[in-house]
């Protein structure tokens, strides 16, 4: 007998009137083509009226959902109750020293720790992130670079929420923090081998694309730092990181579709970058070096999945580079692992990720086995190049996550660690996980990761969450959430479709979602929802979805199509303006978009974003019941497309459901900071959700 109460929704004494956004006509023209967008006026967050309005509605939303508080709480403490408080990491050694991250409990931020040489040796706390974010109502400690000779720490911070870091050092041997500070960066830095020098990441104010790299020599003012490269290409991203091996540092620049990279010996980081092989158009590659070789993983000769190159330190072209291992049509190449005596490959076959072990000496080739039907894993954190121990990770969805030490030398493995589930109801033996497929309507089939309470009955009357996202070629493993149980516990079904425009079944499968083949995506989660309902897992009147971001506007696109499949619907932080958001080449980001949307000042792309953005394509119909959720300070997608879709939503919906925007004045992109308080937001979704079914113990 599963233990939730199902009863009616009660009967709220007075219906608080919903906030109405005012109209401002704006006209948008392109290619002889006006939109009337009649809420652009809300894209200002220093008008008070905008701010007001943002406010108006979180009230609207509170108000609507008070007769949920005392189960919102209840959600909290239970998802909060299953997290081990008191919690430390698996350490790892690097240059001598053991590293440690760890929770204290009552606490929602990370203490970073060091031991020298031994575990067993007195520990010295690096930073303790509840100190530092004690008043700010953000905090997030960005990257942590610890010098050659372990005595200085290169540490960044975003007080704000839009991922702009500040960064400063640390002397860890006296505990000073200089108080020079660089502004505006990515927030992570890498050291040259001479500790005197680190190199970091520009952000442009404007747009936060990072397009500068600068040097920083030691106990200089920031403003004498030097340019030392400058990306004026708006489509491309850089960054700078130095190899396993210690020996190069390296620069790179990405944009969707092509890469270039430039290396420099490390012991001597004023001597000018070497490029290693020019941006080709189409041509994506990256690189790891080992004793007097680069390693080169890329896409050439058409290798839509990926092989492995490998070419010498003075002829790094790509005409120089020899195959290690050939493109395979079946099997996705995702990363590897260099150690002195072996490489570690992350493949993905038929969607499952397989690492295989490689000896240097060729006399070693074989794969790690997994045998679920459904499973992640991945490679860990493996900074030691000597080491003969392979760091990964394993979890299912219905298997906690374990970190594991497998021995590349006796073959032996050592579980360093499981994820505990506090509460001691727990048992994943309760769960059932699975993989099923849907087909599309083109006839292909779509993957989809099942995990739901044993014993439940498939007769269609279950409460079924449907997530996805479906773009960039990002990947939605089906991962382990102990947050998740306190909807599988009350009946609900969780489905993640691996729809097209990520990469679970290889590059094609995300190829075949961005740009001009964009509706897949949303075809592909629309089929496999009539699957689900087919098949009886749910039903119409209690199938959810929900997406955010890029899957925020898969959310508007299915329900602008299909909205009559749906119950409800959880939109976070969704990219819902595609059009107008696409033109504005100053707002954050949108350049660097192009090859996955496409160029709306072309006109082909312009009538495909068109088609399908969800705010131009709000019609006077009937809408699922909807909870939209964003960060006024959200450099991702910014607060106004949400803000925006919801008022036109109001205007226009002939529905009485329920459509609530929920703002975080505090935070942006990521959600609120700290591990407690983010858990907030989870229990207003799921409240949101159940309180739809009538389910409140």
């Amino acid at each position: 007998m599963l233990n939730f109460l199902r009863i009616n929704t009660p009967s709220l004494k007075k219906i608080n009137p919903f906030p109405i956004a005012k109209k401002i006509s704006k006209q948008l023209t392109t290619h002889n083509d006006t939109r009337i967008d009649n809420y652009y006026w809300l894209n200002n967050r220093e008008n008070k009226e905008v701010i007001d309005y943002l406010n108006a509605e979180n009230a609207y939303t509170k108000s609507m959902m008070q007769h949920t508080e005392n189960f919102q709480n209840a959600l909290f403490d239970e998802m909060k109750g299953r997290i081990k408080e008191d919690d430390t990491s698996v350490p790892y050694k690097l240059n001598g020293y053991w590293y440690i991250t760890k929770y204290e409990v009552g606490k929602d931020y990370p203490i970073y720790a060091r031991k020298k040489d031994t575990l067993q040796a007195d520990e010295e706390i690096l930073f303790d992130c509840n100190d530092m974010a004690k008043d700010y109502a953000y905090f997030n400690l960005g990257g942590i670079s610890i010098s050659p000779d372990n005595t200085l720490a290169v540490f960044s911070t975003d007080t704000v929420s839009r991922r702009q870091y500040t960064i400063q050092i640390k002397n860890l041997i006296t505990g000073e923090i200089y108080s020079d500070k660089i502004i505006n960066t990515t927030g992570s830095a890498t050291w040259a081998n001479d500790n005197k020098t680190f190199f970091y990441a520009m952000k442009d104010e404007v747009t936060l694309r990072s397009h500068k790299i600068f040097k920083h020599k030691l106990h200089s003012d920031s403003d004498a730092d030097i340019e030392v490269y400058h990306e004026a290409d708006e489509t491309f991203n850089t960054f700078v990181y130095k190899t396993k091996s210690k020996k190069h540092l390296i620069i790179g620049v990405s944009s969707t579709l092509s890469s270039e990279y430039r290396f420099l010996n490390a012991d001597t980081p004023d001597g000018d970058f070497q490029i290693f092989q020019k941006r080709t158009k189409d041509l994506e590659y990256s690189i790891a070096h080992y004793n007097d070789s680069f390693y080169i993983i890329s896409n050439i000769d058409n290798s839509t999945n990926f092989k492995i190159s490998k070419t010498s330190e003075n002829a790094t072209e790509k005409k120089h580079w020899k195959d290690l291992i050939p493109h395979r049509k079946s099997v996705l190449i995702e990363d590897i692992e260099i150690f002195k005596d072996y490489l570690v490959v992350n493949e993905r076959e038929n969607g499952l990720n397989k690492l295989r072990i490689m000896s240097w000496n060729k006399e070693e080739d074989y794969y790690l086995p997994f045998n679920s039907e459904t499973y992640t894993t991945y490679i860990g954190n493996n900074p030691d190049f000597e080491s003969n121990l392979l760091r990964y990770g394993y979890n299912a969805l219905n298997t906690p996550g374990s970190v594991i030490d497998y021995n590349l030398k006796t073959k032996q493995s050592e579980v360093k660690k499981e994820q505990e589930v506090l509460g001691g109801k727990f048992k994943k033996t309760n769960y059932e996980a699975k993989r099923v497929w849907a087909k599309a309507r083109d006839g292909v089939k779509i993957p989809i990761s099942l995990v739901y309470k044993k014993g439940i009955s498939l007769d269609g009357s279950n409460p079924l969450l449907q997530y996805a996202y479906g773009s960039y070629g990002s990947t939605i493993d089906p991962s382990f959430s102990s947050i998740r149980l306190s909807l599988l516990d009350r009946g609900f079904i969780y489905a993640i479709s691996h729809i097209r425009g990520g990469e679970y079944l290889g590059r094609d499968w995300y190829e075949d979602g961005k740009l001009l083949n964009k509706k897949n995506t949303f075809t592909d989660f629309i089929d496999c929802s009539k699957y689900l309902i087919k098949e009886k897992y749910t039903s119409t009147k209690h199938l959810y979805a929900y997406g955010g971001s890029a899957g925020g506007l898969l959310m508007g696109a299915i329900i602008n199509m299909n909205p009559e499949l749906y119950h409800g619907i959880l939109a976070a932080v969704p990219f819902v303006d595609v059009v107008t958001t696409m033109l504005d080449d100053t707002i954050p980001l949108t350049t660097g978009e192009y090859d996955e949307w496409g160029n709306p000042n072309q006109l082909e792309y312009y009538k495909c974003m068109k088609s399908y953005s969800p705010y131009d394509n709000v019609k006077p119909k009937s809408y699922p019941n909807m909870l939209v959720t964003t960060g006024l300070h959200d450099s991702q997608v910014q607060y106004w497309e949400p803000a925006k879709w919801v008022a036109k939503l109001r205007d226009l919906k002939t529905d009485t459901n329920k459509l609530l925007l929920h703002t975080d004045m505090d935070s942006g992109h990521g959600g609120a900071s700290g591990r407690f308080e983010s858990l907030k937001e989870v229990a207003l979704e799921y409240a949101f959700l159940l309180d739809l079914e009538g389910i409140y113990g």
